[in-house]
């Protein structure tokens, strides 16, 4: 069976400072150290795939014809991902303002630009494509137009909802697998009282959670699966999530079950917060075999208990 993923989203060249504090509105912080490097959602998730090993990682993606694409597609192939690049001379290559805190925590804003280029007749052939993984940092008619296509074409389709929106119902229904942080969730569910109301709302086969430090749960068959977060001490979690996604749908394309793709993204998420940077900062396979066979370090029975219990499950 094939083990093809494709990504379909978006590339951006990240430029990040690392200050103090994030500034409040109205509040200007010096900087310190400033570096680029290659990012954006999709090229992440196509990133932490390539590196998860064991599936082939094709992506697509919209550039500009600037110096700032680039790093962007080097980035790329030197994980390994196949590239489908649909080129805008009109729109710049996409780019990100990152502060990060010495907190690790970060702001954010995003500058799209020839990712909004990305439309429905861009997409490839899907011949031996397993999955198909979506967010939305591109048109949200391309993304529907994407996965009704998979869909039609007997494709697995996932979606990390990133950044969080309302999303209509033929995009939930198109959906195998929708991926959300709590606050996504919030929103994507129509701001449930609890976990358990916003699973519950969500008609997709399969709804998995992030909890940031806390781990992350998952929705699936009629099931509740936890999987405790690795303890680790962060320096920047700008890819966690985007580690996280590509790494567990590359698992799944590769035959591992539910709990044990939740267990290997974890630690790969976990990886990614303790080194600077978005594609720089995401291990590879023998660096996530290294850490899940510490056994001391792999979180046993009674921690997801303690998860389940916390979560009202």
């Amino acid at each position: 069976m094939s083990s093809t993923v494709l990504v379909a989203g978006s590339a951006n060249l990240d430029f990040v400072v690392r200050a103090a504090h994030v500034p409040a509105p109205g509040e200007t912080v010096l900087g310190r150290q400033f570096r680029t490097f290659p990012g954006g959602k999709g090229a992440n998730q196509a990133v932490a795939c390539a590196r998860a090993g064991g599936a082939d990682t094709r992506m697509l993606l919209a550039l500009g014809e600037d110096d700032f694409a680039r790093p962007i597609e080097a980035s790329l192939g030197d994980a390994g991902v196949r590239l489908h690049v649909v080129r805008d001379a009109q729109l710049p290559t996409g780019t990100a303002f990152i502060c990060l805190s010495d907190d690790a925590e970060n702001a954010i804003t995003v500058a799209p630009g020839a990712n909004m280029a990305l439309q429905p007749m861009h997409l490839p052939p899907l011949d031996g494509v397993l999955w198909l993984l979506l967010q939305l940092e591109t048109p949200l008619d391309t993304v529907l137009a994407h996965a009704r296509a998979a869909r039609a074409a007997g494709v697995k389709v996932a979606l990390n909802a990133a950044p969080a929106q309302v999303l209509p119902a033929e995009l939930l229904a198109a959906l195998d697998m929708l991926i959300v942080n709590e606050g996504e969730l919030d929103v994507v569910a129509g701001h449930p009282p609890d976990l358990a109301t916003g699973l519950a709302r969500l008609q997709v086969p399969c709804v998995i959670v992030t909890l940031g430090a806390r781990g992350c749960l998952a929705r699936s068959e009629g099931r509740i699966l936890v999987q405790p977060a690795f303890s680790i001490e962060p320096v920047d979690t700008t890819a966690a999530g985007d580690t996280f996604c590509g790494t567990l749908v590359a698992s799944l394309a590769r035959g591992q079950t539910l709990q044990q793709a939740l267990l290997r993204a974890s630690a790969a998420s976990a990886l990614a917060c303790t080194r600077l940077g978005a594609q720089s900062s995401i291990p590879d396979h023998a660096e996530v075999a290294a850490l899940l066979a510490d056994t001391a370090r792999v979180p046993g029975a009674a921690a997801h208990a303690a998860l389940a219990t916390a979560c009202a499950l």
